[in-house]
């Protein structure tokens, strides 16, 4: 399977517009990649959905019970949502949801949710996941004070799992800033030894967000 895993240090740091990004930018440039979420929470009614938004830079077209095979109304980790509602999330569902999409495409990107041990199924993480899958990962963490400890623990977790990191991307999602920023890439490449691929500026209009994302990732971020 080709394709890219997007995991992040934690919720909130920017996965999704990192992904719809690269997805929609790569589809721009000729790549026939399409978009997975498979499993997603905190779901609001008439308000587009993290899987929506990934489908939609995919170009549309796919099943949204493939994109996302697990839905869930509560705010928590997937896993804990679904014992919730009594449900239980199947790893072997959404690997065959995985690997429907990546025979009809030439790329998959697969984005998670909060961080790499978010509770997935009763049993599993999204480490697991990212372990069957097999895919290298893309690291999302947060620029300010504090991303250096939780991305080198994210990319110690990753490699002792024998996952290939293929880099990490700061992300500022919002205005609010600190000194540490000037300082972090370096000390993540020296503590961490990944590449920082991207350190992100806020952008409040969401078209020319996108734009600088796909400016800056494309070229150092492929399939």
């Amino acid at each position: 399977m080709r394709g890219l895993f997007v995991t992040g240090t934690d919720t909130g740091v920017g996965k999704t517009e990192v992904a719809a990004a690269l997805l929609r930018g790569h589809r721009a440039a000729g790549l026939d990649v399409a978009g997975m979420k498979p499993a997603q929470s905190g779901v609001e009614p008439g308000v587009p959905s993290d899987a929506d938004l990934l489908r939609e830079a995919a170009g549309g077209g796919d099943d949204p019970a493939l994109v996302c095979p697990y839905t869930f109304a509560a705010p928590l980790a997937p896993g804990v949502a679904a014992r919730l509602e009594g449900r239980e999330i199947s790893l072997e569902r959404i690997l065959e949801a995985a690997r429907a999409l990546a025979a009809r495409h030439a790329a998959l990107l697969v984005e998670g949710a909060g961080g790499l041990l978010v509770p997935l199924g009763p049993r599993e993480t999204y480490a697991d996941l990212a372990v069957a899958l097999g895919l290298p990962i893309l690291v999302v963490a947060r620029a300010g004070l504090g991303t250096v400890n939780h991305t080198a623990l994210t990319c110690e977790a990753l490699r002792a799992r024998g996952l290939a990191v293929r880099g990490v991307v700061l992300n500022r999602p919002s205005a609010a800033t600190d000194p540490s920023e000037a300082h972090n890439p370096a000390e993540i490449e020296r503590l961490a030894a990944v590449p920082v691929l991207a350190s992100l500026p806020f952008v409040p209009e969401r078209a020319a967000r996108e734009r600088i994302l796909a400016e800056r990732l494309l070229a150092k971020v492929q399939f």
